[in-house]
């Protein structure tokens, strides 16, 4: 390739007379609607410097290597994608694979997606439940921690990124395959949707007395009562739900799911915290402002109305509170969670560490309001990444594991939003 032009994760760069610009890989939905929904765009995509062209290759690059290196072959000849490149976790995790089919699929052979797919479905329990993660011998395990001391009930959003895995991976197939897959898998998603323990009003809900696990990245915190995370991940599941069914004709079902949906729109205010501007993480156990949450929840186009704003202007407000290096704590820095599940060291891990994994959702929800400190934000991610190592998560005097996928795919898919590049491959919407 010459030195006028750069292929990155995304799309062409070529260098002409007005400096770099992207070249659109001409993937389109069937539909002809964009891959983002719009209310999840930037009002304009940034236009990137020879810089911000050199990060988005690293991120490229980083992620290529880190999804080769993280796979391991099961017994029965599947090769799974674990969280890291360290042998760490030596599981097929659904969440963590689910980010990596969502943010970087186009990266992944879809064969390979698929049958593990199907490795994670057939792990499923007869009355719904979706496992926490696969072990290559076969056996499934559906809640956090160790097999011998698991941190309560079955996760809370194992479901949830199931099917975000699953509408990832369909959205990059060709339309027939596309409902010849999602006609087998349909059933199956829908139980471990119904599985879950919803309030009268339709959030997700975890009783105090018996709590489940929550969010995976939360799964060692005790946040009981209605949980807003998590039903901002049941809402985007229905949401994949009711685009699949649509498509296979399924209208009743589309409309059941389309009712959980408007049901959490309508209910989430419960959690709402008009001092901070902010959503709270739960209502009962850890009613504190959920960083990761409110940024999330913009990121997946969660209708907010005025409060969107309120968002943006608390986590501009309060950057210098809860990122370092690029990077994100769950909580404002000095806060810990009230509950824990297993003891967990302040400012170590779930605790008061910082994540890449949140860092591309709170750049998009910066980029409207404050641009600059959203590229700031970038820069600094990646050249820390560049330099100390791409981990799970960081702190002064502490980095735990580094080589983690989703610390390169989450950013990824970030940066190529801001920039408006297309992933080659997609057709589904």
């Amino acid at each position: 390739m010459s030195a006028q032009a750069c292929l990155v994760a995304g799309g062409l760069m070529v260098l002409g007379s007005g400096g770099w610009s992207a070249q659109p890989d001409r993937a389109s939905s069937g539909s002809g609607e964009p891959l983002v929904p719009a209310a999840e765009q930037p009002a304009k995509p940034w236009r990137p410097t020879i810089e911000d062209r050199l990060r988005i290759q690293f991120l490229s690059e980083a992620c290529l290597r880190f999804l080769a290196g993280c796979q391991v072959t099961a017994s029965d000849g599947t090769r799974l994608y674990t969280p890291d490149g360290k042998a760490h976790y030596q599981a097929l995790w659904t969440r963590d694979f689910a980010y990596m089919v969502e943010s970087a699929g186009d990266l992944m052979p879809p064969a390979q997606v698929e049958a593990c797919i199907r490795y994670l479905l057939r792990g499923q329990r007869t009355d719904g439940a979706v496992p926490d993660r696969v072990r290559p011998d076969g056996v499934p395990v559906y809640a956090a921690g160790s097999e011998e001391h698991p941190l309560g009930e079955p996760n809370l959003d194992n479901p949830q990124f199931l099917v975000i895995a699953v509408d990832g991976h369909l959205r990059r197939l060709e339309k027939r395959r596309q409902e010849t897959l999602f006609r087998q898998w349909a059933a199956q998603l829908d139980l471990g949707l119904d599985y879950l323990p919803r309030s009268e009003a339709g959030l997700i809900q975890n009783d105090p007395e018996r709590p489940h696990s929550p969010y995976g990245f939360t799964d060692t915190v005790g946040k009981t009562g209605e949980l807003f995370l998590e039903s901002i991940l049941y809402w985007t599941a229905c949401k994949r739900m009711l685009f699949w069914h649509k498509e296979i004709g399924q209208r009743v079902k589309a409309k059941d799911y389309q009712q959980r949906a408007d049901a959490i729109e309508n209910a989430i205010r419960v959690l709402w915290d008009d001092a901070a501007g902010a959503f709270l993480a739960a209502t009962v156990d850890c009613r504190q402002v959920d960083i990761w949450g409110n940024a999330y929840a913009l990121y997946v186009g969660f209708p907010l109305g005025p409060r969107r704003a309120r968002i943006q202007q608390f986590l501009a407000a309060n950057y210098e509170r809860y990122v370092w290096r690029g990077q994100v704590r769950h909580l404002l820095k000095g806060e810990y969670w009230q509950r824990l599940l297993t003891p967990v060291e302040r400012e170590r891990y779930q605790n008061g560490a910082y994540w890449a994994t949140a860092s591309g959702w709170v750049m998009l929800a910066l980029a409207e309001r404050d641009p600059k400190l959203a590229h700031r934000m970038f820069v600094d991610l990646v050249s820390d990444l560049q330099t100390e190592g791409i981990c799970e998560c960081v702190n002064e005097g502490y980095r735990q594991l580094e080589s983690y996928v989703v610390s390169a795919a989450n950013p990824l898919a970030a940066a190529r939003r801001l920039y408006g590049f297309r992933r080659p491959g997609t057709h589904g919407r």
